[in-house]
């Protein structure tokens, strides 16, 4: 098992423990698993409601002299909190849903939330995803890119504009720099982009556009020049 296999299996499985020798040599993959742990524990956390119990209200006496009796089980205490929480979790989980389709004023607004949310891609690292990797992210029929941009430690699809885009991280002078791909996006010029401790830009390149984010006193345009020599966009 490499770092690549190792580290999808881990993301999709925080307690994935199948790599044991891969892991007993490899410090890097040592770390990225503690940090999916972390995060792992952090959202169970979050999903550990603490509902109180219900009280059920006084209901006015009936005149019962006229009413069709059914049978009926009372609910006791436990059923109503569990309920209650299946009502909350519910609510929970469509909110999460929802939030995922949220519609951004703008790109660049867009851009920054995409960074923010995953937070695992920017990890320092000395370890360059394989060829197959960066080939499968960036295929042929979106751009042809190379190593020339920098130690590229992370390649991903995502998702940006309701675009399947790649979604890299190379290691900069100052930390993780995050490159976005974009060729169905396009900008008329320069973009810049500030958020927290971050900054960056959304060039246009072609008829798309590319976003390269960093932190606050990352020099960035060294690292754009980089890019833009190792990309050119397949149509």
């Amino acid at each position: 098992m490499n770092c690549e296999q190792y580290r999808e299996a881990i993301a999709a499985d925080p307690s994935f423990d199948g790599g044991a020798g891969h892991l007993s040599e490899c410090a890097a993959c040592q770390e990225y698993r503690s940090e999916m742990q972390r995060l792992d524990q952090t959202i169970s956390r979050a999903l550990a409601l603490d509902v109180p119990q219900l009280q059920v209200p006084d209901l006015p006496e009936l005149d019962t002299e006229n009413v069709v009796s059914l049978s009926s089980r009372r609910m006791t205490p436990p059923v109503w909190t569990a309920m209650a929480a299946t009502v909350v979790l519910a609510a929970f989980i469509g909110f999460r849903f929802i939030g995922s389709g949220i519609e951004y004023e703008s790109l660049a607004e867009e851009v920054l939330a995409h960074v923010d949310h995953e937070p695992a891609a920017l990890r320092i690292s000395n370890i360059a995803v394989t060829d197959e990797r960066l080939s499968s992210v960036v295929p042929a029929n979106v751009a042809t890119m190379d190593h020339s941009a920098g130690l590229i430690t992370y390649a991903q699809s995502c998702e940006i504009g309701g675009h399947t885009v790649p979604h890299l991280v190379i290691q900069g002078e100052r930390g993780p720099v995050t490159i976005l791909l974009m060729p169905e996006e396009t900008v008329d010029e320069a973009q810049s982009l500030t958020g927290d401790n971050v900054t960056g830009v959304i060039l246009p390149v072609g008829d798309g556009s590319i976003a390269i984010l960093g932190d606050s006193d990352e020099r960035l345009e060294k690292i754009e020049a980089q890019v833009l020599n190792s990309i050119s966009w397949s149509t």
